[in-house]
């Protein structure tokens, strides 16, 4: 006989489901699982990252002879699991907007997004070999670009990230969530799939950066620990929700800086070549090659 009432609570945690599902007027149309795999798509990134970097992020036991065929059959076995969360994440988003019509053509839809996804990784591995060479020119600390790409926060970072905003592209907002969310916890850096990000890319020690989902970065950006790319303020929409889908966050020119602590929120604009000086607290937009200071509690112009 069982210590604890097992019958009572698996029946309490029935409804409690139940009634979630009710209250979100969700529906059931498919048997087995309607949302993507936290773990297999974390597990992608991984694979993702070998491929792209396959000397240095792919198996220990691999040498350069085997590379190609290392990656083809990694990447053959990875986007066919990428496929089978994309096919989720479509039925997903079906199944929340309503959309039955949609729901028989998943398959192929997911076929065509793998596709175009696969096609871009090449771009991703150039843009990314950017990134490393602006974190290592920029971190007098640096001794190889092999110790930024194995070691820096920013890196592993920015690479979930361009991987993330790629599926972001093609609307799997849930499956770029989740690969962000997954560096987000290795690292401390909270990207948002959305954010658009240019080449020469560089966050400095990294811990707690926050970059929102409308920000725009240009290239040879420089951020250090603590930046908050962010939004001032929420709209309300008449029934009392927050309104979605619309521009809220920074957008950032080319060769900015903006050193440890600073926050920089609204739409508004940080003129290419600026300086943003630590903890600042920044609300209006700054004209190209300014420089911002904090100063008598408010930032001002030197």
């Amino acid at each position: 006989m069982s210590t604890w009432d097992i019958t009572t609570i698996v029946e309490e945690l029935k409804q409690a489901r139940q009634d979630w599902r009710k209250s979100q007027h969700n529906f059931r149309e498919f048997d087995g699982r309607e949302l993507p795999s936290k773990n297999q798509v974390i597990q992608i990134a991984q694979n993702l990252c070998g491929i792209l970097f396959p000397m240095r992020l792919g198996p220990n036991d691999l040498r350069q002879e085997s590379e190609d065929f290392y990656i083809a059959s990694t990447l053959e076995q990875t986007l066919y699991s990428l496929y089978e969360q994309v096919k989720l994440n479509l039925i997903y988003e079906n199944k929340r907007t309503k959309n039955k019509d949609a729901i028989p053509e998943v398959d192929e839809n997911a076929k065509r997004i793998v596709n175009r996804f696969a096609n871009q990784l090449p771009q991703i591995r150039r843009i990314l070999d950017a990134d490393i060479i602006a974190a290592f020119e920029g971190d007098p600390a640096a001794r190889s670009v092999d110790e930024v790409l194995l070691c820096y926060p920013g890196i592993l970072a920015i690479t979930y990230h361009r991987i993330a905003h790629e599926l972001y592209r093609h609307g799997l907002s849930l499956l770029a969530r989740l690969v962000s969310e997954a560096a987000h916890s290795k690292t401390g850096i909270d990207i948002h799939p959305g954010a658009q990000i240019g080449a020469g890319f560089f966050i400095d020690h990294g811990t707690g950066v926050v970059i929102g989902e409308t920000t725009i970065i240009g290239e040879r950006v420089r951020i250090y620990q603590a930046v908050t790319l962010g939004a001032k303020r929420f709209q309300v929409a008449e029934d009392g929700h927050l309104e979605k889908d619309y521009a809220r966050h920074p957008i950032v020119e080319d060769d900015v800086v903006i050193y440890a602590g600073a926050t920089i929120l609204g739409r508004i604009t940080i003129g290419k070549g600026s300086v943003i000086g630590g903890n600042v607290w920044l609300t209006h937009n700054v004209e190209a090659n300014s420089h911002i200071l904090q100063g008598d509690n408010q930032a001002r112009y030197v």
